[in-house]
């Protein structure tokens, strides 16, 4: 009875652990306009949800520009909820920002 009990909890954590990813997108080469929906600062990493509502994974390389007013800026200045306009290039199921343009 225990082992069965036991069972059960280890299959539905399990489950609750695998659904509460992140969902992203892949979508083609190109610039897109969205909102930061997260920021992973210790992996130089943004959530971005488009406006035709899908999430693109970005990973920060160290050719990626990030501007604000046509100025350079820093990752630590991203925050949620900001509006942006970022250029990508798609590498297999990897999306490479080439550039990130902070509209607000």
């Amino acid at each position: 009875m225990k082992t069965k009990f036991f069972s059960t909890v280890l299959v539905a954590t399990l489950f609750f652990f695998f659904s509460c990813g992140e969902s992203t997108d892949v979508v083609e080469s190109g610039t897109y306009e969205g909102t930061i929906k997260e920021v992973e600062a210790s992996k130089t990493e943004i959530y971005v949800e488009t406006d035709d509502d899908k999430t693109l994974e970005l990973y920060f390389t160290d050719q990626t520009e990030l501007t604000r007013d046509g100025s350079t800026v820093d990752f630590s200045e991203l925050e949620e909820g900001m509006r942006v306009e970022v250029e990508v290039k798609k590498e297999g199921k990897r999306l490479d920002p080439i550039s990130v343009k902070v509209l607000e």
